[in-house]
This record gives C-alpha cells, structure tokens and sequence, in this order.
C-alpha cells in the first residue's frame, strides 16, 4: 500500500517541506498545491527532473483537491510572507490572507473526503489550525499545528550552545502560542539530567535572556533572508513521519487543550491517528497564569474571525 502526502502552499517553506519529504523517500504520492500553478508546475517539474539522481521515486500530481480524498496527510503552508515583513515581529500580520484562505481550503480538503491528519505550519498557526479543525470537519485529534515545536528546538538551541552540549541533551518546552505569548517551562527543562534552574543558579544562566531568544530566533532568521524556511520545515517533516510511523512520540504541538478550550502547544503523544493522548504537565502558577494568558489571546483572534463569518 502507496502513502500519499499533501502540500498546501508552495513557497518557501511549502516547497523545501516537500523536497524534504521526496528526497527521504518518506511518501510514494505527493499532491502539490498552489494558487501559483506556474510556480507549482516548475517545482513538480523540478522534482521530478531530480528522480534520477535520488534513492526514491515519487509520483506527483499538481492541483487537484480530489486527489487528496486518500491522502494520509496533508501540510498546510499557505501564507504570504509579504505580510510578515512588518516593524511588530507579529506573526498575526498574515491573518487576513491565512484566515480567509484556510476556510476555503479546509471546505475543499472537507468536500475531498479526506480522513487523514493535517499538519498545519501556516501563521498565526494556532488560529489557523483551529479554523482547519471547524472547517474541514475532522475531529480535533486529527487536525495538528506544528506550534511551539520550532520553538522549544530553538530553547533548545540558545540553552545547548551556552552549555557546550548538543540540543537533543537538552529536554522541556515552550508552551502556549506560537507567537508572542508564548514562554519557556523552564520548571519542565532538564540538562544531565539536573534541573535548568539548578545549573542556571549554579553556573549563572540568565533564563529571561535564553527564553527571549527562543521567542524571537524566528524573528532574527526572518529579518537576515524575508523569509523562515529550513526549521519550521524540519519541525513539519518530523512532524509527518511521526504521523506516518504512528511512533507514539511526545511533542509540544498545537493541539486541543480542554482545559482552556482552545488550541495551543502543549506536549502531547502523537501517532497515526494525530493527537493520542496529552502530557499532564505540573507547571507552576506562574506558568500556568502564562499558559491561560497566551489561551485567551488565541481563543479571542479565533472568536474574532468566528464572528465575521456569521
């Protein structure tokens, strides 16, 4: 039995997300998506020149929604990161153009007949991802942000470099939105299997100054090139092969949590059938204070659009 894998958006982070998964052999049937199609007709094009010179074939079909009704995933990345290049740093610069497209396509993935998980990276991707849940019509386990999982990698990063150490030693989260109301869990971070907050006493780590940086590394790659592209990829594509293996992994992803009745990143074990089962996180009240904070922004930017549509 073949895989077949969706791609929604085709520019910079749609397309190296789609190479990632060609070149890894991680799908056999690529559906490729754009409002471009001569852009998304070159990068078929394009891939497909390249099968001679892979370990892997792949069949490619180019702007049909239909063909997405036995897709085991699909990968939201449609955006227009002109909007981006703005002097806030707000990921919800896109809103207007993601919002009104994620309705539309979440109607046409919907009218496909498609039972698979979606893994949404468009921005803001919290509100997105909960408007692809409501519009497609799939239940919330299904339908996936990559969130906070570029954004703890980041944490990861600045925490790794400071100690010498690789990022996969180091181990927690940020949580919440993936945007300015996030926050590192540095009570849930671990290193050598000590407390961050111990070593940070000890060694004198300035926790404000490492979590800053994981919130606006995304900002400092945007404003070096226009655009972000290799780490949320890379984020996505994990993401997908997490899906696909049904590994039974704990992510910090967007995800549904019913406590706050909204999407946000919160570690949750992921696997075929999308979310499985959610962390239970003992967080302090300061966190938890942030964790509800970051909730109410994201549940009004959803209501917002909610009542517009009515």
């Amino acid at each position: 039995m073949t895989t077949k894998i969706g791609v929604i958006g085709m520019g910079h982070v749609g397309s190296t997300v789609a190479h990632a998964l060609i070149v890894e052999g991680v799908a056999q049937d690529y559906v490729l998506i754009d409002t471009n199609t001569a852009k998304v007709k070159a990068d078929a094009l394009d891939f497909e020149d390249a099968m001679a010179n892979l370990d892997h074939f792949a069949n490619i079909t180019v702007n049909d929604y239909a063909a997405l009704g036995d897709a085991d995933v699909i990968v939201s990345a449609l955006g227009n990161i002109d909007l981006q290049n703005n002097t806030s740093d707000d990921r919800f610069a896109e809103f207007p153009f993601t919002s009104k497209a994620a309705k539309s396509v979440a109607e046409q993935i919907k009218a496909s007949g498609f039972n698979g998980v979606i893994v949404v990276i468009s921005n803001p991707v919290d509100v997105i991802t909960s408007i692809y849940q409501k519009y497609s019509g799939l239940a919330k386990a299904q339908v996936i942000g990559t969130g906070t999982l570029l954004d703890s990698a980041r944490m990861k990063r600045a925490v790794g470099q400071r100690l010498n150490l690789n990022p996969k030693s180091v181990f927690g989260y940020n949580l919440g939105e993936h945007g300015n109301s996030q926050f590192t869990a540095w009570s849930q971070v671990r290193v050598k299997g000590q407390s961050i907050e111990q070593l940070a006493t000890d060694l004198g780590l300035d926790l404000d100054e490492l979590s800053h940086e994981s919130i606006v590394g995304g900002h400092t790659v945007f404003r070096g090139k226009l655009y972000t592209n290799y780490g949320v990829a890379s984020a996505a594509v994990a993401l997908v092969k997490v899906v696909l293996s049904d590994a039974k992994v704990e992510l910090p992803v967007s995800n549904y949590y019913e406590p706050l009745n909204t999407y946000l990143s919160y570690p949750a074990v992921v696997g075929r059938q999308g979310i499985l089962e959610q962390a239970k996180l003992t967080l302090t009240d300061a966190e938890e204070e942030k964790l509800a904070l970051s909730a109410k922004y994201i549940k009004e930017k959803f209501e917002g659009f909610q009542a517009q549509q009515n």
